[in-house]
């Protein structure tokens, strides 16, 4: 397949015409199944009142629509973990196909949820090497007061018992990025696997000399801080910044590699290769974000 492409269709169709040990990394940031939107509904049950508004969500500029709560509405909803390692399975063996023996593999996968991608992933033939936990400068956050819930009930005793609690998550300041390695030949070294194929160490120099520059991100071990710029915001629900990016792809490729994003949304991965000499392959679903993707990298 040619390189520096944007493939508009299914992921996991389109990344059957691309050929094996082609791929020196794989970098996606894919749906986490948490039904932030309409393309992040990967479960079979949708109760009527999945991704509706609520008076109070219309009034809110991060949270627009209605999600399913922890405990599900239904028993069925307790399959989506299940349906979720599912839906991972489906692609997994084909992106093992795709890489270089030894190559590493990026994968946003959210917190709910990484679990099943990982068991996924290793059932395909991948190394779970690590999880690098991804600090973000701000996140948002919703957690309903105890205490309020009582007082709009009349039960002032409650609402005084259970004063200064809260419903709901901690504020989601780091995201877990998976990192994955495709096995290299049995009986070699990854030495030997570098010699072959040009991948499978990381640029322990590049992370040394990375420590909070003009690019925004400060490096500690397996823990990154990277913070949005004015640039990362406003294309798509779950843009990740272009920095970030960057930092992955310099970790583990060198320049003319060619680096995959099987699940683009508005292209931050293919900008950063783009950025970084490397040569990039998208495949994106929506038609509006592979031109807002087409439009990015024209830009350069």
């Amino acid at each position: 397949m040619k390189t520096n492409s944007i493939i508009c269709g299914n992921s996991i169709e389109e990344i059957k015409n691309i050929d094996s040990n082609s791929v020196h990394l794989i970098l996606s940031d894919i749906p986490y199944g948490i039904s932030l939107d309409t393309w992040d509904i990967l479960h079979n049950n949708t109760n009527s009142s999945l991704l509706g508004m609520s008076p109070a969500q219309k009034q809110s500029s991060v949270f627009k629509k209605r999600g399913k709560p922890l405990n599900g509405w239904s028993e069925a909803d307790k399959n989506m973990p299940i349906e979720y390692y599912n839906w991972c399975s489906s692609w997994s063996k084909e992106w093992l196909r795709v890489l270089k023996p030894g190559a590493s593999c990026f994968v946003f996968a959210g917190r709910r949820f990484s679990h099943r991608c990982i068991c996924a992933m290793e059932d395909a033939g991948f190394i779970f090497k690590d999880m690098i936990a991804w600090e973000k400068d701000s996140a948002a956050h919703r957690a309903q007061n105890v205490k309020v819930v009582f007082e709009r009930r009349g039960d002032s005793e409650n609402a005084d018992k259970w004063t200064g609690w809260k419903l709901g998550n901690l504020r989601p300041l780091f995201e877990p990025i998976l990192w994955f390695m495709k096995p290299y030949p049995i009986g070699g070294t990854l030495t030997d696997n570098i010699m072959l194929y040009d991948v499978g160490g990381y640029n322990e120099e590049y992370f040394k000399q990375n420590p909070l520059n003009n690019t925004g991100i400060e490096v500690c071990s397996n823990i990154i801080k990277c913070k949005s710029s004015r640039n990362d915001r406003g294309l798509h629900p779950a843009q990740k910044p272009v920095a970030l990016m960057e930092f992955l792809i310099n970790l583990t490729t060198l320049e003319g590699q060619v680096v995959l994003d099987p699940f683009c949304g508005c292209g931050s991965t293919l900008v950063a290769a783009q950025n970084l000499n490397r040569e990039y392959i998208g495949i994106e679903v929506n038609a509006e974000y592979c031109k807002i993707i087409s439009e990015r990298l024209n830009k350069k």
